[in-house]
């Protein structure tokens, strides 16, 4: 029987770096794959290395990036980014090959933005702004609420944004799920791949319509790690 691919949701802003190499260290593993891209990934990885073009990316994008720094010291416990880092550190460590499997973040933004009706724009970019202002605790109880019924939060992203949950979501899904699907089919498989949580749903149905057999530990399960390592198949 195959092996599946090892779908692990977390969350950019919670540092949950030791439970996550709890689970990979569980089990056998061929390679580790991260939501990355390599211009995300030579900042990330490499934070000595000079970090190109911030100026040019879009506005949104930039002020996402400021709200997860905030968020990730308030309520996260580390820096956002802090599991993708582990992740490449534990490959590293196992002397596993690493793989990037996201589509650029500049080049998607951009798509985003250009192809949003001027409603959902201004509502983004508003929902940016309040984002920076917004008492940390509230933005923890939403998370809270994610966590507790992510499909329902989800459908609730598809009604106010549809464009967004396609261009962030749904699209990069089929990406990522064509990059996971090409790494079998070049022999490593036994995958682990670590992706944003909203990623996992999508992701493991866009994999399965590859025949491709999943495996996932939610965020839910990966922030309660203690012991053995709770998953679904």
């Amino acid at each position: 029987m195959e092996a599946p691919v090892l779908l692990i949701g977390a969350a950019h802003v919670v540092d949950l770096a030791v439970p996550l190499a709890a689970v990979l260290g569980s089990r056998p593993l061929d390679a580790v794959a991260i939501e990355l891209d390599p211009e995300r990934a030579e900042a990330l990885l490499a934070p000595a290395a000079p970090r190109r073009g911030a100026t040019g990316a879009p506005l949104f994008a930039r002020l996402w990036a400021v709200l997860q720094r905030r968020l990730g010291a308030e309520i996260g416990g580390g820096l956002p980014g802090a599991e993708m880092q582990a992740a490449a550190a534990f490959a590293h460590e196992r002397s596993l090959p690493l793989f990037l499997i996201d589509d650029p973040l500049r080049a998607t933004l951009t798509r985003l933005v250009r192809s949003m009706p001027v409603k959902e724009r201004v509502t983004l970019f508003v929902s940016a702004m309040v984002g920076l202002f917004l008492p940390a605790r509230l933005v923890e109880r939403e998370m809270d609420r994610y966590v507790e019924a992510p499909e329902a939060y989800a459908s609730e992203l598809r009604t106010a944004s549809p464009t967004l949950a396609r261009v962030l979501l749904d699209e990069r899904n089929e990406h990522m799920a064509d990059r996971l699907a090409e790494l079998r089919r070049r022999g490593y498989g036994r995958v682990a791949a670590v992706v944003g949580d909203a990623h996992l749903t999508g992701l493991g149905r866009a994999l399965g319509r590859r025949g491709v057999p999943v495996e996932t530990v939610p965020f839910r399960a990966l922030r309660e790690v203690r012991g053995p390592v709770p998953s679904s198949s």
